[in-house]
């Protein structure tokens, strides 16, 4: 880690926080960008003397430009882009608005696609590079009913993801992308949700920020292309789709969610 240059979207908290203070530990040189000056600056100190805290709206395309910008002209370049910054939200299909919809989609995927978009003609111009997505098992399993937009998000992050690492298979075959499933984490996600929710802490069964931040920065270390933080998840996601029924197996199903 002692030479790589990782940008972490949402890092203000939660699994960004966890992230950049673990890179920033072993040597790493972090560019923090959250909405949340005042929290962004104190991860910043945790994370070390490397680390350079960007407030900045992802949401926004030129804010995630700027970010960019910063990253670069402080460090020279960018090794790794972690697109982390997400939003739940906590109401059923059949009550969601346009409004709930459109700001799952733009913060949970555009702010990712912006990312991605923003960083790839550095990563192409080096021929390598590495772009980790922090998607969700609720991406791949209908485990939550009233996480249902934020669940249709993960899954169009995931397919985007997935789309880029074919389209830059050939001809950038030094540039990864990756996907990390996290279930249930014990941050303030759930309370923080949109329309409110149980808070994530209260959840049985939820991983540490920390956990998941390990999962991450093994990724970053040994680049994979697909990462659930929970032993058990894969072979769930395995089962469901290869089920005849998927109604018979959604209605065993008791696992983490996020």
């Amino acid at each position: 880690m002692q030479s790589k240059v990782v940008v972490v979207t949402g890092a203000s908290a939660g699994i960004g926080a966890a992230l950049a203070e673990r890179l920033g530990g072993r040597g790493a040189s972090v560019v923090l960008v959250a909405r949340r000056e005042k929290e962004l600056g104190e991860v910043a100190a945790r994370a070390g003397a490397k680390a350079l805290p960007v407030p900045a709206d992802v949401t926004r395309r030129a804010d995630v430009e700027r970010a960019r910008d910063a990253a670069l002209e402080r460090f020279g370049h960018i090794d790794v882009w972690v697109n982390n910054a997400g939003r739940g939200i906590s109401r059923p299909v059949s009550e969601l608005t346009d409004g709930d919809v459109d700001e799952m989609m733009t913060t949970n995927v555009k702010s990712a696609l912006y990312g991605m978009q923003a960083v790839l003609p550095h990563f192409k111009a080096r021929k390598l590079g590495h772009i980790v997505n922090v998607s969700s098992l609720l991406g791949r399993l209908p485990l939550a009913p009233f996480r249902s937009a934020y669940s249709a998000s993960k899954h169009a992050l995931n397919s985007l993801t997935s789309n880029l690492r074919v389209e830059l298979r050939d001809e950038f075959p030094g540039i990864h992308i990756s996907t990390v499933h996290p279930g249930v984490v014990a941050t303030a996600f759930g309370a923080n949700a949109l329309h409110g929710g149980v808070d994530s802490r209260q959840l049985p069964g939820g991983q540490s920020a920390e956990a998941v931040a390990a999962v991450i920065a093994d990724v970053i270390e040994t680049p994979r292309a697909d990462v659930y933080t929970f032993p058990s998840a894969r072979s769930m996601v395995a089962a469901y789709y290869a089920a005849e029924d998927m109604a018979v197996a959604e209605a065993g199903f008791s696992g983490p969610v996020r």
